[in-house]
């Protein structure tokens, strides 16, 4: 009997697994994410997940004695955390090859402890505790395969490390808190029509994701090479920069964007600053620590230091004139006058200096500013063809980007205004601050403001409180999108400022 109800709890557990499985997948398999969010749902989401969690545990702790009080347990972890679904609606389950590896290797932990159990004749009992705590299984199976994912890497890396060195481009990483996507599509903009050049696609800004664009996308005759390089922590860039090895290395801001990871905004420096490998490092000096850290280069490196006006000897300075005008110096000599709406200055600056060391000469860069891109889903301004003016802001997540979107809403010829959001995240223990901070700002200015589900919700009902706006509050994305087309009419404009995963509670 208690072999048939500790099978039969593994069972439920395995059905109820690809949940985890999904939040692994989502947040990049980095060990550990998955009970992070574990605990997000069932102890943040409210009374009823509490409940079951607590009448989950409950059950193991019967099941020692009453066996069959276990399937309790393997039935909560099938149905449970409610709101947190098996495939997903925003972001489905994709079962890659590696996906595959990881949920059988889960599935393989899952009857360990429980033929353990079984061994010391408290199967059920053991089951139903493994059960109910799939997620720390899911993290102990990444933890496992993390080593042998990374060896299995090493072909693709060492693929795309010849195919550079065959090719021979010029090679330029970039980095940043927030920006760098941007700033990637400029370089290649500035660069084109000078010199050939490919871009990493998109946010590929991991081995994995470097790997397969140098190998995917890389052709003979390319002359410049464009790779963004994310983090969650020291030693990553420096991972990447050994095979990419660049010659020019951007950081082009520092912020308080994956604070939750990395504590500090100084070990965010830190773990950005490994881009300096490259002999020649491009720095926004108006950064937090990137003044201190272009005098440390200095002496063994060439350092194009890039400000907006706080360090009035950087080598390129960018200033703004009003009106979206930006007035563009190099060394000293002002190369352009360009308008451009909703481009930030530390970006353009970062991308006129790179393109200035790649030779693009001064006047092709003056000559090429205005027609800048601008990135997918960062403050796109379209109209919908019921005439509501969209700012799509849903790949941001940080607060100089929100505070910039929220200007870009204001600036509109508008009736109406309103911001949609789910709040900021990962931003550790500045996170309620920032996001009561953005939702003050927006509900001082605007009509409406539509939270969205529960991560950030009480910080953005309290920022919002003392404001003008009217504030709803909406469970998910698909019925704050319906509030607004049920709500919104020609004339109106409105923000979508982030837009979270629904593996987000």
């Amino acid at each position: 009997m208690n072999l048939a109800i500790t099978l039969a709890v593994v069972a439920l557990a395995v059905a109820g697994s690809p949940r985890w499985l999904r939040v692994a997948q989502r947040e990049h398999y980095v060990p550990g994410s998955v009970q992070r969010f574990g605990r997000r749902w069932w102890f943040g989401t409210g009374p009823p997940n509490l409940l079951l969690a607590v009448v989950a545990t409950a059950a193991a702790v019967v099941a020692v004695f009453v066996p069959v009080v276990a399937l309790v347990s393997g039935i909560v972890a099938l149905i449970g955390p409610l709101g947190l679904s098996l495939r997903g609606r925003t972001s489905k389950l994709v079962w890659t090859r590696r996906l595959r590896v990881l949920a059988a290797v889960s599935a393989v932990l899952l009857v360990l402890v429980a033929a353990i159990g079984l061994a010391v004749g408290v199967g059920p009992a053991v089951a139903a505790l493994a059960a109910i705590s799939a997620d720390l299984v899911v993290d102990a199976g990444l933890a496992i395969t993390k080593p042998f994912e990374q060896r299995a890497a090493r072909r693709f890396v060492a693929q795309a490390a010849a195919a550079l060195d065959r090719v021979g481009p010029t090679r330029v990483a970039i980095t940043g808190s927030y920006g760098k996507t941007t700033t990637k599509g400029y370089v290649r903009h500035l660069v084109e029509g000078t010199r050939s050049v490919v871009a990493s696609p998109a946010s590929f800004n991991n081995t994995g994701g470097l790997s397969r664009a140098v190998n995917e996308h890389l052709t003979p005759g390319t002359e410049v090479f464009v790779a963004e390089m994310g983090t969650y922590g020291r030693g990553e860039i420096a991972d990447m920069c050994r095979w990419v090895r660049p010659d020019i290395g951007a950081i082009v801001a520092i912020g308080p964007v994956h604070l939750e990871r990395m504590r500090s905004l100084d070990e965010i420096v830190l773990a950005k600053s490994e881009i300096a490998s490259a002999p020649t490092v491009v720095l926004n000096v108006d950064a937090h620590g990137l003044a201190v850290l272009a005098d440390e280069l200095a002496p063994e490196h060439t350092v194009v230091r890039v400000s907006t006006g706080e360090h009035a000897d950087a080598d390129v300075l960018v200033l703004e004139q009003g009106d979206d005008k930006l007035d563009v110096h190099v060394r000293g000599a002002l190369i352009a006058s360009v308008t451009l709406a909703d481009a930030l200055p530390g970006n353009v600056g970062c991308a006129v200096a790179i393109a200035g060391l790649l030779g693009v000469p001064a006047d092709r860069i003056a000559e090429r500013l205005p027609g800048l891109p601008s990135a997918e889903h960062r403050r796109q301004v379209v109209t919908t063809p019921r005439g509501v003016t969209v700012v799509d802001d849903t790949y941001n997540s940080n607060p100089a980007g929100a505070a910039a979107a929220l200007s870009t809403l204001l600036a509109l010829p508008a009736r109406r205004r309103v911001v949609v959001t789910p709040g900021m995240v990962e931003l550790g223990p500045v996170q309620d601050t920032e996001n009561r901070i953005f939702a003050a700002d927006a509900a001082g200015v605007v009509d409406d403001i539509v939270v969205v589900g529960r991560t950030n919700r009480g910080a953005l009902l309290e920022g919002a409180r003392a404001g003008r706006a009217d504030v709803v509050e909406q469970p998910d994305r698909e019925a704050a999108t319906a509030w607004v087309r049920t709500h919104l009419a020609a004339g109106d404009a409105v923000l979508y400022e982030n837009d979270l995963p629904d593996h987000y509670p």
